[in-house]
């Protein structure tokens, strides 16, 4: 396993916008699929996007889509979020998980976003989103 590091975390006021990278040598040759996931205080982790390094599909948790976009970067050897139009519902750590098991040919190949998806996580960046 290569080991994840997430940076790009903050704090910014509603309606604003932070890009998290997620960064790890070399990559896109070692795990086929990304994903970013999120913990609020006092609840569950959920996944919000994820993506095929290879083929770059991507997939939303509906509640960030047309908000979020995932992407993969092969030059600088990172996956990033970029979050707009940010709410204080928004505020959470976020995680970048990873895994070398495949996307869903079932799905249209695209990766999971469930914590049983990936088996290398990162540190996670926080999130605070103001009113």
């Amino acid at each position: 396993q290569v080991p994840l590091v997430e940076s790009g975390g903050g704090s910014v006021e509603a309606g604003g916008s932070l890009r998290l990278s997620c960064a790890a040598p070399h990559l896109y040759s070692v795990y086929s699929c990304m994903g970013w996931s999120r913990q609020a205080p006092g609840k569950e982790r959920e996944g919000v996007a994820s993506i095929f390094t290879t083929g770059a599909v991507a997939a939303y948790a509906d509640s960030v889509k047309g908000r979020f976009t995932i992407s993969r970067d092969k030059a600088t050897s990172t996956v990033n979020l970029q979050m707009n139009s940010l709410k204080p519902e928004h505020t959470a750590m976020y995680y970048c998980a990873a895994t070398m098991r495949g996307p869903r040919p079932y799905t249209g190949y695209t990766c999971g976003m469930d914590q049983g998806d990936y088996n290398t996580w990162g540190q996670g960046t926080q999130v605070t989103v103001s009113s």
